[in-house]
């Protein structure tokens, strides 16, 4: 029997509720398909900070390191915020990702066509959204030196190599020859001169995938483009910034920040972690919804463990949930069957997992 070892990170906020579910959804799935996952959990964010006093913790470091897959909830809370900017939860992440050398986030955007009505855009609009914004993670302006700040100004360094384009590029194009063949790349070329070294190299990828349709778009009529016509999207190529506000916007196309998955890969271990933040505000309640949980552990089975007959059960699971009504409160204005609470949608999934033939 396969085994498969992953260090579990729960976080703050809403991650232990959440990622409670996505393990329950796991076990489920791994007795149906015979393989075997162990766990071990570690802290980071503002729960490591509390008991360690900083955002990640060597031993945290160390078993990501010597893990499969980390397999990550969500950081963060008004109780870390005054902290000095590398003591706060955040930049436990960001090491984190660096230092697995986690540098293309997959942030795949999908319009479940029972939800189409919880997004704000008109549904005829939504039917057969399936988009893939593949972002740079560990460089760019969240990494850039020089950075400071004062009481007179602050400012920041926005530096990209040739190879971190090369590597992020090619990642976009092998997934564009999996889907629709077609990738956009969203940069400022018409201001940023890092924006120009993009254009260049993606230009020079692109001639060894001569199937792919390679297109460009400024940031900003990216950001408008988004919501006029989702459709028009396959695969999105971009950098660090852009990628970040990008996959937030294609969320709420989705009708909910709640269903949004996540892999960061490109190193000999990635991270799988929904794309949204630790909702403090809800922790505790059992309202929050797992599911983007349970579809990044989806991403896990597939992009680390090639588990890939179950990664899809997972997603059909999810999909035949919804289909029969079952919502959590942030969708549960559309259609609902059945209101669920965090742990009661976690089970119906597993249950879904477990029946499905």
């Amino acid at each position: 029997m396969k085994k498969y070892n992953i260090c579990v990170i729960k976080g703050d906020g809403i991650g232990p509720e959440i990622t409670t579910e996505a393990i329950k959804v796991l076990d489920t799935v791994a007795s149906k398909f015979n393989f075997d996952l162990n766990y071990e959990h570690f802290l980071m964010g503002g729960a490591a900070i509390d008991v360690f006093g900083e955002p990640l913790p060597e031993e945290t470091l160390e078993a990501a390191m010597k893990s499969d897959a980390v397999l990550f909830g969500a950081i963060g809370g008004e109780k870390w915020d005054n902290l000095e900017r590398h003591l706060r939860p955040e930049s436990g992440l960001l090491k984190l990702r660096k230092r697995l050398n986690a540098f293309a986030n997959l942030r795949p955007a999908i319009v479940f066509d029972d939800l189409a009505e919880a997004s704000t855009i008109k549904a005829e609009a939504l039917k057969g959204v399936d988009i893939l914004v593949v972002r740079e993670l560990t460089s760019g302006l969240y990494f850039g030196e020089p950075r400071g700040k004062n009481e007179e100004k602050a400012f920041n360094t926005m530096v990209y190599t040739k190879k971190e384009i090369e590597r992020i590029s090619k990642i976009a194009f092998e997934a564009a020859a999996k889907r629709n063949k077609k990738v956009t790349l969203v940069d400022k070329a018409n201001v940023l001169e890092t924006s120009q070294l993009w254009r260049e190299v993606v230009k020079e990828i692109a001639k060894d995938y001569p199937d792919i349709v390679l297109d460009f778009m400024y940031i900003d009529n990216a950001a408008m483009q988004l919501i006029r016509d989702p459709k028009q999207f396959d695969v999105i190529l971009t950098e660090n910034l852009f990628g970040d506000i990008l996959s937030d916007e294609a969320s709420m196309i989705c009708g909910s920040i709640g269903l949004l998955p996540s892999a960061s890969i490109g190193g000999r271990v990635g991270i799988f972690e929904p794309i949204h933040g630790s909702a403090p505000d809800i922790a505790g309640q059992g309202v929050a919804n797992p599911m983007a949980m349970i579809l990044s552990a989806a991403m896990m089975l597939k992009y680390a463990f090639n588990e890939i007959e179950a990664a899809e059960c997972i997603e059909k699971a999810v999909r035949n949930v919804l289909k029969d009504g079952y919502r959590t409160a942030d969708i549960s204005r559309f259609d609902a069957k059945e209101i669920c609470s965090t742990n009661e949608i976690g089970s119906i999934i597993s249950d879904y997992v477990n029946s499905d033939d």
